[in-house]
């Protein structure tokens, strides 16, 4: 069975809103920082971690708008909710982070033919130790809120935030071999691989901001461990055109069960609100729709998207 926290949505939303908030308050601090420690070592991978740090600010303003769009409640015009500004948000930050990617590889290169030298070692390491401490503070407080609130755009914002760790420990390693070790390449190489690990990232959270847009199907876990909550009640079968959804931290899923086609409309009212019920309190937070079809009704013969009987696959399963 899927575990899941149960948290009001207020909550929800002041926790998603406090996680943006620190991003940027982050953001800003290491900004001013990387800036200044760019100019003293005219280091590649510094000008690397501080573009992505610039980047992280504008990303961040991104998941802060994203996710207070997001915790609007559904209205004449977006019945549905407004969910899927966070995943708006968070293909903006891919977007971003894309860019940053291209402009670090394209400055390494250039370095790598001028053999540009870097400099003020010590202020470059301070300052990227500093940001590593700020860093490991923000993804704990991100960790927290992803944990309670499912929010899309705080997840991306984490991935991006997590790679910042190995970027900053990177610059350090740039700096010491290219100063201390004499080892000129050093840091146009690891402002490349810097440039590679943001692209990584950019690819992952594509996928997952996606995904969200385009309604891709739950887990299979999930919508087993879906399926096996609706069987608990006997007086249901036959459950099919199952179809499930996400969007932002919003759960919707509809479907179709069978019922004695002489029973009455209040009897069968009765057990779907029971099942419902039920349902809500093992996924809370998600929106249900349950049609009702006589038993023996075949909606559309020969397509399996919609007539496989979810329970029957849970017997194979078994």
């Amino acid at each position: 069975m899927v575990e899941h926290a149960v948290v009001p949505v207020s909550e929800q939303r002041t926790l998603a809103r406090s996680a943006a908030i620190a991003s940027i308050t982050v953001a800003v601090i290491l900004v001013v920082l990387k800036s200044w420690a760019s100019w003293r070592t005219g280091s590649t991978a510094m000008l690397g971690s501080l573009a992505d740090s610039a980047l992280d600010l504008i990303a961040s303003l991104a998941t802060l708008t994203g996710v207070w769009i997001a915790s609007m409640p559904a209205d004449e015009d977006h019945r549905f909710g407004h969910g899927k500004a966070e995943a708006l948000a968070a293909i903006f930050q891919v977007m971003l982070i894309a860019l940053s990617a291209f402009g670090i590889a394209a400055r390494a290169i250039m370095q790598l033919a001028g053999q540009q030298v870097t400099a003020a070692a010590d202020e470059g390491i301070a300052v990227s130790l500093i940001a590593i401490v700020l860093t490991f503070a923000l993804l704990a407080w991100q960790r927290h809120v992803m944990n309670r609130t499912r929010s899309l755009a705080i997840q991306t914002d984490h991935l991006h935030y997590k790679s910042d760790l190995l970027l900053n420990l990177a610059v350090i390693a740039a700096l010491v071999l290219d100063q201390y070790a004499g080892l000129g390449m050093a840091d146009p190489l690891f402002g490349l691989a810097i440039a590679t690990w943001l692209a990584i990232g950019a690819w992952r959270g594509a996928s997952d901001a996606v995904d969200d847009l385009m309604d891709r199907e739950w887990p299979e876990e999930k919508r087993s461990a879906f399926v096996e909550v609706a069987a608990r009640h006997p007086e249901l079968s036959n459950l099919h055109d199952l179809r499930t959804r996400t969007s932002g931290n919003r759960d919707f899923v509809q479907f179709h069960v069978d019922l004695p086609p002489t029973m009455t409309i209040a009897r069968s009212h009765a057990i779907i609100e029971r099942v419902e019920e039920d349902l809500r309190e093992q996924f809370p937070g998600t929106e249900i729709l349950i049609h009702i079809d006589p038993e023996g009704h075949v909606d559309e013969p020969g397509n399996p998207l919609v007539e496989d009987n979810e329970f029957a696959k849970l017997e194979k399963d078994e």
